[in-house]
């Protein structure tokens, strides 16, 4: 009975049952599960001589062993149903595999991407760029050095006239030079 059981638990990745088959089969497959991580020759044959059916053992190795490869143990999960059974009032579970129950991986996965879209709440510890940063940015990026005069300052508005034009001379002194000159 655990042999079919666990066949239909690896095939179908849920199977409904008793509460007692199923603690049952959770000590039954455990142990091949954990077989099933090292894909040789030996723990094939080990796996086969408890289930005895060549599709499960395919669907063992090639799917559910690259699944739960990282995991440590604890492969099968038990949920308790609250009805009971009409012939004998028997409790009932559904016994899965952890990492094929497709509900709850759709509500991790959207509750991580909730939590990488929320906004952060701290700003950059930078301030404002002054002229002597553009220049040793502008070195970083050409490898050439750049004067610092040279560089127009951007933190100032245009309207003051305040901007520097050549070798430290402000806008005003500049056109003082030129109607002069």
């Amino acid at each position: 009975m655990l042999s079919n059981m666990s066949s239909s638990l690896i095939l179908y990745k849920r199977v409904t049952t008793t509460v007692a088959k199923a603690k049952a089969l959770r000590k039954y497959i455990e142990p091949l599960l954990t077989k099933s991580k090292d894909d040789t020759t030996h723990s094939r044959r080990m796996v086969f001589a408890a289930l005895q059916d060549k599709e499960s053992i395919k669907e063992l190795f090639g799917n559910i062993s690259g699944r739960i490869a990282n995991r440590p143990g604890g492969y099968t999960r038990i949920l308790k149903l609250s009805d009971t059974r009409l012939g004998d009032n028997a409790e009932m579970c559904i016994i899965e595999l952890v990492d094929f129950n497709e509900t709850l991986m759709d509500a991790k996965t959207a509750a991580a991407e909730k939590a990488t879209a929320t906004t952060r709440r701290s700003r950059s510890r930078g301030g404002k760029k002054t002229a002597g940063d553009d220049a040793t940015s502008a070195t970083e990026v050409t490898g050439e050095a750049v004067a610092p005069a040279a560089v127009v300052e951007q933190s100032a508005p245009a309207d003051t006239a305040t901007e520097t034009v050549k070798d430290g001379e402000s806008r005003e002194e500049a056109k003082a030079d030129e109607a002069g000159a």
